[in-house]
């Protein structure tokens, strides 16, 4: 088994996975912060602070470099976070249903080079989506962890007609914005390859 060569500040399957794809080893380190918006906070700004606290938090536990994440649903500049039951999920969904709306992912790695941080924005359009596909939906069980109530790697994906940007990101990590962090903190991916 290949020792870990980073941490994650997160428990998120979907984080994990996209990591390991890239073929990074890694050691799961959770960590639990405040997620509740700064008055005034803006979404980029809010996503990149969790970022940023969840890769301080984790780096408090491991002497590994240390990533930490976060992703926000964005309609008309309000963050949608995780529904709280299914008649939340489904007004969000009706609210993104037929439009287009923006997915913000932030990454922080704390490593040899200091602090690094990027925040993707991917701009994602919705299909129409009638009441009792959102019903269905509902019953899956998937959107009900989620931020926006949906997973485009998931049954959702029928739901979506477009996106400008990174696919990944919209999952959980934007990977080549990952990669490019972790080649100048010393982490070798897949390839062997490094950074300056």
């Amino acid at each position: 088994m290949t020792p870990p060569v980073l941490c994650l500040a997160s428990a998120s399957p979907r984080r994990r996975d996209l990591l390991v794809s890239i073929g990074v080893s890694l050691e799961i380190c959770p960590v639990d912060i405040d997620e509740t918006p700064a008055p005034s906070e803006g979404a980029e700004a809010y996503v990149t602070r969790l970022a940023r606290d969840k890769a301080l938090a984790g780096a408090e536990r491991s002497h590994l470099p240390t990533l930490g994440s976060d992703t926000a649903v964005v309609r008309d500049g309000e963050i949608l976070g995780k529904p709280e039951g299914p008649e939340h999920a489904a007004a969000m969904l009706r609210s993104l249903a037929g439009r287009e709306h923006q997915v913000l992912t932030a990454v922080a790695v704390i490593g040899p080079a200091g602090l690094l941080e990027r925040c993707v924005a991917t701009r994602v359009v919705m299909r129409e989506i009638s009441d009792a596909e959102i019903a269905a939906y509902w019953a899956t069980g998937e959107p009900a962890d989620k931020a926006g109530g949906y997973a485009i790697q998931g049954r959702a994906a029928v739901f979506i007609a477009h996106i400008a940007g990174s696919h990944s990101a919209v999952v959980g990590l934007p990977l080549y914005e990952t990669a490019e962090l972790l080649r100048r903190q010393g982490v070798a991916l897949w390839d062997g390859t490094l950074g300056p």
